[in-house]
């Protein structure tokens, strides 16, 4: 269509929409990589101390993974001493020195009403230093005793009283580790974050600055490839290796009789 002068109107010119703005989710770094990977060593270490605790088929496997708890405290104990800030030791001590007025605290807010959100976020975080001391204060009479069992020194003390002292100490670090764990999972729950995922990215939801100013993604890989380097040795010097073939071949014949009979089923 043309206008009376001959010349084509103009269409008028739209608006151009702005473009949509993504929101980016804000993290901060709260636990450097040497913890984490302390932490994902010395867990399942721990665990399978324990699973190997009984009988004779996987005691070299026990004691290997005893000694690798012995090392990730020293670790974890230097790192503690002459590490960056946020994973010092000093820092755990702090929060232990709050379960005394929390305490108090409780009691004056039980008489005066409920509890406020201050006074339950700081038991939380009172009973999760609580639970980290006791892991890493049980861990040497854990590992010393099991020491002494290894090396039958109960035979020459006049009994096996050190073996039920390891067994005592064992069941008790399975405890607080799982007390740690629920206490984690009911956390989460309650604040609606996964609190376990800080342990694997070491960072956490929300604005602020980083706890841990580094990475150290170094210290962290010369931790896993000691871990990894001693347990090979350990594997390569066992007369039968850590896990021996025959009782692997034993479960793997249990599990297959297992589904055989099923099958008949």
């Amino acid at each position: 269509m043309t206008s009376v002068t001959g010349i084509p109107p103009v269409s008028p010119i739209s608006p151009v929409s702005p473009a949509p703005q993504t929101t980016r989710q804000v993290h901060r770094r709260v636990v450097d990589a040497p913890t984490r990977v302390f932490h994902w060593l010395f867990a399942p270490s721990f665990a399978g101390a324990y699973l190997t605790a009984d009988g004779e088929r996987f005691r070299l496997l026990h004691v290997t993974l005893g000694y690798t708890m012995a090392g990730l405290l020293v670790f974890r104990v230097g790192y503690g001493l002459f590490g960056p800030r946020q994973a010092r030791l000093m820092l755990l001590w702090r929060k232990l020195a709050g379960l005394l007025p929390w305490v108090r605290s409780m009691k004056i807010t039980a008489v005066a009403g409920a509890p406020s959100a201050v006074n339950w976020r700081q038991g939380q975080n009172v009973f999760m230093a609580v639970a980290i001391a006791a892991l890493l204060l049980l861990v040497m009479p854990l590992t010393l005793s099991g020491y002494a069992t290894y090396n039958e020194w109960g035979d020459l003390m006049g009994g096996d009283w050190i073996e039920e002292v390891h067994e005592l100490f064992g069941n008790t670090v399975l405890a607080v580790a799982l007390a740690h764990v629920g206490a984690i999972a009911a956390l989460s729950l309650l604040r609606g974050k996964n609190l376990a995922a800080q342990m694997v990215t070491g960072r956490a939801e929300g604005s602020g600055p980083d706890l841990a100013k580094r990475n150290h993604a170094w210290l962290a890989a010369v931790l896993l490839s000691s871990v990894l380097a001693y347990w090979a040795w350990e594997w390569q010097h066992s007369p039968a290796g850590l896990i021996p073939a025959q009782s692997l071949g034993a479960v793997l014949d249990v599990r297959a009789e297992r589904g055989k009979d099923d099958n008949d089923d």
